[in-house]
């Protein structure tokens, strides 16, 4: 105890006397120094009808000549040939297995037809041909492969 005090109540009367002394902050205030008394924000107002208004004013404003076009609708994709070949014998033809094809070739094979026919490289309209293709080639390059093992 400090002169009769314990140090907890010393410590408060400290921190009393030093809030007492201390200078009382001011009001806070609403008005940006430095800007005329006059000064008021412009208001965007999201009205739908204002904003229909302001692109009729643009557009006045462009004249006929300076219309904006429409883009032209992209042309429908042409199918490639080669997409119509379905039948396990022309997969096999354009697949081109030999007899004597060891596995890395075989497996470049793949990578090469899938290069080419993978469904994601083709147009949208076109994948489910080009699904067709890859899983009758992965099939017949799988035979082959298990042909070579042996």
């Amino acid at each position: 105890m400090l002169f009769g005090k314990s140090l907890f109540q010393s410590v408060v009367d400290r921190l009393a006397e030093e809030q007492a002394q201390e200078e009382p902050l001011p009001e806070p205030r609403f008005r940006i120094d430095g800007l005329a008394a006059s000064y008021a924000p412009e208001r965007v107002p999201s009205a739908p009808e204002d904003v229909d208004r302001r692109r009729e004013a643009y557009l006045f404003l462009m004249g006929d000549d300076d219309a904006p076009q429409l883009a032209p609708e992209p042309p429908q994709p042409e199918n490639p040939s080669w997409l119509d070949r379905l039948s396990i014998e022309d997969i096999a033809a354009d697949l081109a297995i030999a007899a004597e094809d060891d596995r890395d070739s075989l497996q470049e094979k793949r990578r090469a037809f899938a290069r080419l026919n993978h469904p994601d490289r083709i147009h949208p309209d076109f994948r489910n041909q080009a699904t067709t293709r890859m899983k009758v080639a992965n099939l017949l390059i799988d035979e082959a492969l298990s042909r070579c093992r042996r």
